[in-house]
């Protein structure tokens, strides 16, 4: 036996003796990973103070929403978004994307009494562009004004002051501002996993603006200059996508200068959230599907983070079950701490404090979440958007 095979056969053996140390190791490792997130990232967010401005400055804005077959949807909601205080020039445009309901007749009646109500009606689908992109692009080509304000047929503004919030963020560099779209409370468990994954995505994604590192927003609650869309040619870097006219347009074109949050509650959105499981793993499974799309500097961060979360619990059974279970307790409360510390903070910012109680339960749930939608990120989406 030559010294290559000795060497191969102690190094065997010692991993063989002294595997629970090694398991300690590396939970100890993945944990100061996580740790390192909720430092770097997460406090950003949990510690943010919004500035209010003295002297505002008001700016004409279009809010743009795009609908199919959303009849009561339109019905319920967008008159929450016509009757906005704002006094500055805006326009509503909806975008009536080949419906075959009444929603012709319901933005027909709304228009009598709205003037400030535009609507587009398409008659035919475009060809080789699945989903929302064509009647979005549509949309923001016809609008009159230079920023464009973004929400769902199925969302509502938290406030009468929406508009007037969203637009108060943009300054002379500012050319995106990324909001907070919330799901309306309801008391069931699909509802609080619906309202903590939407938590925890804007966590992540407001988190890495303030850090110069913006990847994604939300169309649900989402703002931007025209010039912007035009510049990165709107939606035809990935026309051929079927998701993505939200997250993927703001990947390719924010930066560290030209995008800000809003966490102010009169800017929030809400939206219905999807009534059974089957819907909202439909729902979810269609948005993962295109994180693959994202700048690679971003997809490391963001799996990063979710595979060390994913073997977090794990590590830390096997840690306590073989190794030693007063050293895995501390480690395993080291991050909790800093985790509470993110989460408490910013579910409150987030108008989400009723999900406090059930944080330990819901991080535990994330390991499930992880394996449910984790072949979402290499599934080809399905073509259509509704």
């Amino acid at each position: 036996m030559n010294l290559k095979h000795i060497f191969a056969a102690m190094n065997t053996t010692y991993l063989l003796d002294h595997w629970p140390l090694i398991v300690f190791y590396f939970f100890c490792t993945i944990t100061a990973i996580q740790i390192f997130y909720f430092l770097f990232f997460f406090f950003r967010l949990a510690f943010y103070k919004q500035k209010t401005r003295s002297n505002t400055q008001t700016h004409p804005v279009s809010v743009i929403v795009c609908a199919r077959d959303e009849a009561a949807n339109l019905a319920h909601h967008l008159p929450g978004i016509l009757i906005q205080e704002y006094n500055t020039t805006h326009e509503v445009i909806v975008v009536n994307d080949n419906s075959y309901d009444d929603s012709k007749y319901v933005l027909e009646e709304l228009r009598k009494a709205f003037k400030q109500m535009q609507v587009i009606e398409l008659t035919q689908e475009a060809k080789m562009i699945p989903g929302k992109k064509f009647p979005l692009a549509v949309g923001i080509k016809s609008a009159k004004n230079e920023i464009v304000l973004l929400t769902d047929a199925d969302c509502v503004p938290a406030t009468e002051h929406w508009i007037q919030s969203m637009q108060d963020c943009f300054r002379d560099n500012t050319e995106i501002v990324l909001g907070y779209g919330a799901y309306h409370k309801q008391n069931s468990l699909l509802n609080k996993l619906i309202r903590w994954e939407t938590f925890h995505t804007a966590l992540q994604y407001m988190s890495y603006a303030l850090a110069g590192v913006p990847y994604m927003g939300v169309g649900r609650n989402l703002s931007y200059k025209k010039e912007i869309f035009y510049r990165h040619k709107g939606f035809s870097a990935h026309n051929n996508i079927p998701g993505g006219d939200d997250d993927l347009l703001v990947n390719m074109a924010a930066t560290s200068k030209n995008t800000r949050i809003n966490i102010n509650k009169d800017s929030f959105t809400l939206s219905k959230p999807a009534k059974t499981w089957n819907q909202w793993m439909k729902q979810k499974s269609r948005h993962y599907s295109t994180g693959k799309y994202y700048k690679k500097s971003h997809k490391f961060l963001l799996g990063l983070f979710s595979l060390t979360h994913f073997l977090f619990y794990p590590a830390f059974i096997v840690s306590c079950l073989f190794y030693n279970w007063k050293c895995g307790l501390i480690v395993f409360g080291a991050r909790f701490l800093f985790q509470l510390v993110a989460y408490v903070r910013t579910l409150n910012k987030l108008d989400e404090k009723d999900l406090i109680p059930y944080i330990l339960f819901f991080d535990i749930w994330m390991f499930f979440y992880y394996l449910i939608f984790a072949p979402a990120l290499i599934r080809k989406a399905k073509m259509t958007w509704k």
